[in-house]
């Protein structure tokens, strides 16, 4: 894709963006930037960002501002120029373009990773996808050998069997992860636990930003 002064200023939505402790999967625990983009039509009745689902109601930016906000966030915390990780997440990510995003985003040194249901066509230039698949709209199967971590939401008992038709999808070296949904953490939590003793190539995945109250 060829860079423009015009396709520079792509507008994007953007609900919010922050620097923070990455609470989920593979990278738990790590410092990273986050992008949450608005837009998103999967639907996940237990979703806690709701307030993503509606882009029109968040402010559109351009390339350059998205990549001016991390960059001097980053540089805020003296921080190296080169080497510290974006997420984007949303919402839906991949309902938008991030090819020049991913490009700009990596001329100014950063790892970019992606958190997505795959539901969208794959675009961008990805350091990491995380990719956590929902029933709600089932990921695309073109994204499935692109995925560095699987990542399942646990509602109820069925999203077991959903979490190994999608894993028998991904590459052999997809890190695997089962996470509890929020709201019934205490009932599937103990679930998860004898699931993986019986299955270890899993591995458990907590939402520690929420234990730790971190955005």
């Amino acid at each position: 894709m060829q860079v423009t002064t015009q396709n520079k200023r792509q507008l994007i939505p953007v609900m919010e963006s922050f620097y923070t402790i990455q609470g989920e999967g593979f990278h738990q625990g790590k410092a990273a930037y986050f992008i949450r983009l608005g837009g998103c039509d999967v639907g996940c009745v237990w979703c806690d960002v709701k307030e993503s689902w509606n882009a029109d109601i968040h402010p559109k930016k351009t390339i350059e501002e998205i990549v001016c906000n991390a960059s001097e966030t980053t540089a805020s915390y003296q921080l190296p120029l080169s080497g510290n990780v974006v997420v984007i997440t949303g919402g839906e990510p991949l309902m938008h373009n991030c090819t020049l995003l991913t490009s700009e985003l990596h001329k100014a040194g950063f790892k970019t990773h992606i958190e997505t249901s795959g539901s969208h066509p794959l675009s961008g230039n990805w350091d990491w996808i995380c990719l956590s698949p929902k029933k709600f709209k089932a990921p695309l199967p073109e994204i499935l050998p692109f995925a560095n971590e699987l990542k399942i939401i646990i509602f109820n008992k069925s999203d077991f069997e959903w979490a190994e038709k999608y894993a028998s999808l991904v590459p052999a070296t997809c890190k695997l992860y089962l996470q509890p949904e929020w709201d019934k953490s205490s009932i599937v939590t103990p679930q998860i636990i004898e699931y993986i003793k019986i299955h270890p190539q899993w591995e458990f995945s907590l939402q520690l930003h929420k234990y730790i109250n971190v955005p």
